[in-house]
């Protein structure tokens, strides 16, 4: 005979879609949205989008850092989760533009939450990982 077991109550409307549950499936759909969108480059990408559409060569200008092979890896994601157009005008040479599609301008306001609480927050969590790396 097994002792039934009281579960603790939840801490975020989150917790039960990761226990295997019917309602599991809408922790997936958590965990695959945020392996895209917090990647180290998606947010950028739709971020520098916000104003309208631009050339490829644009977004690398606009985003320090990223190599033409990221960006293009990240561009074909981004793609493929339906957040953003690939436009190829029949020029010589190619003009491929990008823009975002309404699901991925919903990601804006979100987006730019986070980005503004990671430069408000930074110093700290600095300070923080020099605590820490020093204690270790």
């Amino acid at each position: 005979m097994s002792i039934p077991v009281d579960k603790p109550e939840p801490k975020s409307p989150y917790e039960s879609t990761c226990e295997g549950a019917p309602s599991s499936r809408d922790g997936r759909a958590v965990r695959n949205v945020l392996d895209r969108v917090g990647d180290k480059w998606s947010l950028l990408i739709i971020v520098t989008l916000q104003g309208g559409r631009l050339r490829f060569s644009e977004l690398q200008r606009h985003i320090p850092g990223i190599s033409q092979r990221m960006l293009t890896l990240t561009l074909r994601g981004l793609e493929r989760d339906g957040l953003l157009t690939r436009t190829v005008h029949a020029e010589v040479p190619p003009r491929v533009e990008y823009d975002l599609t309404s699901i991925g301008r919903t990601l804006i306001e979100p987006s730019r939450a986070l980005a503004d609480w990671a430069i408000a927050h930074y110093a700290t969590i600095e300070q923080a990982r020099v605590e820490y790396d020093t204690d270790a």
